[in-house]
């Protein structure tokens, strides 16, 4: 067998699949896990999470602290640190797309009492890069920025694949040999019935995420075209909690919640350099 050297001396078998972490990949590993604990962890419960010996994680918490990613607090749990955060805000912040749809998101969510959401595809899942709640209501989403979900399971993760995957094979070599996860008994799991709801999907222009990804909540998602003319940077959803917004309300919405995203919410061919410009333009 194979075996590579790492950074810090060890060796690695090759084997991708391997839970066994190894030099940058046990100090990413350490920095992730800290992302679970804001109140702060020990180097002992760290230790088990991580499954590596204490010495090692030592080390790579050692390495964290002197790029500022992770800190120590006067209990002498372990934190992220404040040049991750800033480093994380300062990035989220600057991305166009989400600079160009909160304000819209802020409207959706009043206008519905209900959640509303911006997500991009990474995989197999979505990635919601903004999210804002009603500004009333005593029973919200638990939802976060940063957060993931299955993109088969998602009304935002549909409307992104179906963007991507408009064959049976595309669909079925898209799943491979990992079954899709069924969240709720009304998730598409087998590439067939996937195929078909993509299928829709592309006909409607829009997705519905009905109860399939959680009990109890449903969603309708758009795409939205933030950087590109012609390819979905990302798609916004108004998701309900189905005994306040049932389904078939945000469907017979979607034209207002088109109305909102205005330019964003379709493709538009790019404007050529070399194409005149007309008197008023």
């Amino acid at each position: 067998m194979e075996h590579t050297q790492t950074n810090d001396g060890s060796t690695d078998p090759g084997d991708d699949d391997s839970p066994r972490l190894v030099g940058s990949d046990r100090v990413l590993a350490v920095l992730k896990q800290l992302a679970h604990y804001p109140d702060g962890v020990g180097l002992e419960e760290l230790t088990r999470v991580i499954g590596s010996p204490k010495p090692t994680v030592h080390r790579a918490l050692g390495a964290l602290r002197r790029a500022g990613l992770a800190d120590q607090d006067v209990r002498g749990r372990y934190v992220l640190g404040d040049e991750f955060l800033r480093m994380a805000f300062a990035h989220h912040e600057a991305r166009p797309d989400h600079v160009r749809v909160r304000p819209l998101l802020r409207t959706l969510a009043a206008r519905f009492g209900e959640t509303a959401h911006y997500a991009v595809l990474d995989g197999r899942e979505v990635v919601y890069r903004a999210k804002v709640d009603p500004p009333t209501g005593a029973v919200r989403l638990t939802s976060t920025v940063g957060g993931r979900n299955p993109a088969h399971a998602t009304g935002v993760g549909k409307l992104l694949l179906a963007h991507e995957l408009d064959t049976l094979d595309a669909v079925r070599h898209w799943i491979g040999r990992t079954p899709l996860e069924r969240r709720t008994p009304h998730t598409r799991c087998t590439a067939e019935d996937l195929h078909r709801d993509l299928e829709g999907i592309r006909r409607r222009g829009y997705a519905v995420d009905d109860q399939e990804n959680e009990p109890g909540v449903n969603c309708l998602a758009v795409p939205v075209y933030a950087t590109s003319p012609a390819v979905p940077s990302g798609a916004v959803s108004v998701s309900a909690l189905t005994y306040r917004t049932p389904s078939q309300t945000l469907v017979d919405a979607v034209d207002e919640i088109r109305a909102t995203l205005g330019p964003l919410s379709a493709p538009h061919p790019p404007v050529s350099p070399l194409m005149p410009r007309t008197p008023g333009d």
